[in-house]
């Protein structure tokens, strides 16, 4: 089954190792992710969402949600719901 598209990386908070994701689509705490791009290429659970510092139990399309990366993110990196 190809990977579907659930958003893109806006943006990454270096010291606290958080990526932002604009979603396409739905995406909950428990859900795994690849998230890839030019020097990008790691998969990984989704731990924690958070939306204007406060944590939800899922994003949906079109919200910009914060979620702590085990890799660095660059802008414009795929996020991919595995």
């Amino acid at each position: 089954m190809a990977d579907k598209k659930i958003g893109t990386i806006t943006h990454f908070f270096d010291k606290i190792s958080v990526g932002i994701i604009k979603l396409d689509g739905k995406l909950k705490v428990g859900d795994k992710i690849k998230i890839a791009g030019g020097t990008t290429g790691f998969e990984q659970e989704i731990s924690e969402i958070q939306l204007e510092h406060k944590s939800i139990p899922e994003g949906k399309k079109g919200q910009e949600v914060g979620v702590k990366v085990s890799e660095k993110v660059r802008e414009g990196d795929i996020v991919y719901i595995l």
